[in-house]
């Protein structure tokens, strides 16, 4: 039972490094420009702080998945694995929540504040935007349910 729970996390680890690295490559190259009365506006991930970290969470869940696999042929590392486990669930449901947030700031804008909504002038950099983050949850989602098993290991 427990080389099947071992070969389904691995198989789960391997879907979730595919899904970051979705994301981070679409959101990377999200960039679009408009021109609005004579000036350029130009949209791209790094200029928004909530993106970043979108890129970086995703980086650092997808380099620690690449690790994990490597040490899971390792008995001993059993205990940390389950503790990181965690720590890049949570990671990655906080860097899509931020990023979810601006992105619908950016979709619907924010009446209350005075933001206009900008997909309706750069519809490239949302579509890619779009696919990021879609590709993020499930990453989120998988690593959610890698959770899961690594728990149900240990108990």
């Amino acid at each position: 039972m427990a080389k099947i729970n071992k070969i389904f996390s691995n198989i789960l680890r391997l879907l979730a490094v595919a899904a970051t690295v979705v994301a981070i490559v679409f959101m990377v190259t999200s960039h679009d420009s408009a021109q609005v009365l004579n000036l350029t506006f130009t949209a791209k991930y790094s200029y928004t702080p909530a993106f970043k970290f979108f890129v970086v969470g995703e980086a650092i869940a997808g380099g620690y998945t690449v690790i994990s696999i490597l040490l899971s042929f390792k008995t001993l590392f059993w205990r940390i694995i389950v503790f990181l486990d965690m720590v890049a669930t949570v990671l990655l449901a906080s860097s899509i929540s931020a990023a979810l947030a601006i992105a619908q700031v950016g979709k619907k804008g924010s009446a209350h504040a005075g933001w206009l909504p900008v997909c309706g002038q750069v519809p490239h950099f949302c579509d890619r935007v779009t696919v990021a983050l879609l590709a993020g949850f499930a990453a989120a989602v998988i690593y959610f349910v890698i959770l899961l098993c690594s728990l149900y290991a240990v108990l």
